[in-house]
């Protein structure tokens, strides 16, 4: 169902692929940005981009389940933090490759940002997912 494909003519890639194909017939979702805030609405981590990116994972497990998903079926990511700085980075990407979603590992553009749409927020993840058949594998 997923082809995870890395460009053997590029520089491989730590712990992603280049790209994933989809064969065509398959459903996908489309995930908004998930965000550090709790059900509450409250902000989880202040000033915390660890905390927050763990708060963003568990909150996109959460979309995930509602379309009938996982992180296992992630097959694209952007991953947005408020920071210049390559070690706020790598450590808001070392959260991403513990959390299952590199399992794929699936395709993903960290990017570092000015701001996000909420005070305090420092982390973001938008993803795309394949919503396996009732008792599919991947």
């Amino acid at each position: 169902m997923i082809r995870r494909v890395t460009a053997p003519t590029l520089f491989p890639p730590p712990t992603y692929s280049h790209a994933s194909v989809v064969e065509a017939g398959t459903r996908l979702a489309f995930l908004a940005g998930s965000v550090p805030l709790d059900a509450e609405g409250k902000l989880v981590g202040e000033g915390d981009p660890v905390r927050q990116a763990r708060q963003v994972i568990a909150n996109l497990e959460e979309q995930l389940r509602a379309v009938g998903s996982d992180l296992g079926h992630v097959v694209a990511t952007d991953v947005y933090v408020v920071s210049g700085e390559s070690s706020v980075l790598t450590s808001v990407w070392d959260v991403v490759e513990v959390s299952g979603l590199s399992t794929g590992p699936h395709s993903s553009t960290l990017i570092g940002v000015a701001c996000l749409g909420y005070t305090g927020q420092l982390v973001e993840i938008t993803a795309t997912a394949v919503v396996p058949e009732e008792g599919a594998g991947s």
